[in-house]
């Protein structure tokens, strides 16, 4: 079914239970389009004026077609209540704990995305709306903060490895935008003055696309990122290249 409906390649460990819940939704779909269309193309010929000159103001008294609906309405409640409930109050309530996922904060605003890790410490350092400057500390960063000083922030550009619990931490700093993974299932909104918690965990490694599924101004079209999925050998070395690049550029500041 999903390469009926072209579906992107699916690369999470919850992605094949949203690909059969939408397949089940299309074939429903694909059910009662094709009913709906034979029984609107007989109703054409049926009930042609060539053959019913007289109009009949008894209507139809068969009950099937309320026995038809009533169907369609117990299938809707199935998909709803046996798939959809269940795979939603898994994903968005069953989150893994901090200490055992790799917790990353995802800032959107018009129209980036900035990636906030906690550096090696482990500890997400302080932030405050007084410091950001957009070119050289979009979040705020106290750097003078005992749990700042090591923090990496990167632009659009995500990280995190394959085979582990990902936990983030997603905000706005301005307008409504959404966080869209495409081949990791994921889609969730942005919203100002709220964090929300999206959980995942990639089965295969590469590198995708980050996109904004919500209309988000005029820079709306541009705000993309990547994300990398790779081997925790190889995302530790990635956040030690990070660390040095930092730490460069701290002794060149000073």
């Amino acid at each position: 079914m999903k390469e009926f409906l072209d579906l992107p390649v699916n690369i999470s460990t919850h992605g094949p239970e949203l690909d059969t819940m939408l397949g089940l939704v299309h074939w429903l779909m694909l059910v009662l389009f094709v009913g709906w269309g034979i029984f609107f193309i007989y109703t054409l010929i049926r009930f042609r004026q060539s053959k019913n000159p007289k109009a009949s103001y008894t209507g139809v008294k068969s009950k099937i077609s309320t026995y038809v609906e009533g169907g369609v309405v117990v299938v809707e409640a199935i998909l709803l209540i046996a798939f959809a409930i269940p795979i939603w109050a898994e994903i968005m309530t069953e989150h893994p704990e901090e200490d055992a996922a790799v917790t990353i904060n995802v800032v959107a605003q018009q129209f980036a995305w900035n990636v906030h890790y906690p550096g090696p410490d482990g500890v997400f350092g302080k932030r405050d709306i007084g410091l950001v400057n957009e070119e050289t500390n979009p979040l705020g960063l106290d750097r003078s903060d005992s749990s700042a000083f090591d923090d990496i922030v990167t632009l659009n550009q995500l990280h995190f490895p394959v085979n582990k619990p990902v936990l983030i931490n997603l905000s706005s700093k301005d307008v409504i935008h959404s966080f869209s993974l495409n081949e990791m299932r994921v889609k969730q909104d942005a919203i100002p003055g709220m964090s929300i918690r999206v959980s995942f965990e990639a089965v295969q490694t590469g590198q995708h696309k980050i996109a904004c599924a919500q209309l988000c101004g005029l820079g709306h079209y541009r705000m993309r990122g990547f994300y990398t999925v790779e081997t925790e050998e190889e995302f530790n070395s990635w956040l030690d290249e990070q660390s040095e690049l930092l730490i460069d550029s701290d002794e060149e500041v000073w």
